[in-house]
């Protein structure tokens, strides 16, 4: 099992923003501390899309933090990224294991226990489970409750992050579950000041974690 540290899982959304600015972002959040980063992109063409990963994947080598593409393989894999992210409507788990290998890092957002089980035993490396939340992302969410989320920790040996909505003053709904960390989007990108919201965003999520 790859050892994974999605203590603060940060997933980006550059609605309304300049390259220039959303970068500069992107940056604060990595100098706060955030553990990975999934650059999600979904109205963007293939070039496009590849262009702004090349860039956001030197800032995260800088920073150490494994960058982690949603949904699609081929732009992974065109700038190297350490990993990608599949939803239940995106590529399988396995088909998407087999194109970028065994050393590449393969994330899965499921929703139910068996979703759960299913992209575990197709080579998933770690789950986003949610959306905990209502979420403002032009995402479509289904709402997981606690209990869902609760039963999935304890249903896969692999890292579980909880994800949707998730902020510094709501996250507290999620103490006592067995969470490998948390998902945040726009807690860190409407911020005013998003390295200082990602450095109070780690430490509660931190305080989650059991050790």
């Amino acid at each position: 099992m790859k050892k994974l540290d999605t203590t603060l899982y940060f997933i980006t959304d550059s609605t309304g923003f300049d390259e220039t600015e959303f970068l500069y972002r992107v940056e604060e959040a990595l100098k706060g501390g955030a553990t990975f980063l999934q650059l999600r992109e979904k109205e963007k063409s293939t070039r496009e899309y590849i262009e702004l990963a090349e860039k956001v994947h030197n800032l995260t080598q800088h920073y150490n933090v494994p960058l982690i593409i949603d949904d699609r393989v081929d732009v992974a894999l065109a700038v190297d990224a350490e990993g990608v992210h599949v939803g239940q409507s995106d590529m399988p788990v396995d088909v998407a294991r087999r194109l970028m290998g065994e050393n590449k890092i393969i994330g899965a957002t499921t929703k139910t226990v068996p979703q759960a089980l299913e992209a575990y035993e197709k080579g998933a490396d770690y789950l986003g489970v949610g959306a905990v939340y209502p979420t403002t992302t032009k995402v479509k969410t289904v709402l997981t409750s606690t209990e869902t989320l609760d039963a999935i920790t304890k249903a896969v040996p692999i890292p579980v992050n909880a994800i949707g909505g998730l902020n510094k003053d709501n996250v507290d709904i999620l103490k006592g579950i067995d969470i490998a960390g948390i998902c945040v989007v726009s807690a860190i990108m409407k911020s005013v000041d998003p390295k200082a919201e990602t450095e109070i965003l780690l430490s509660k999520a931190k305080e989650l974690i059991r050790k």
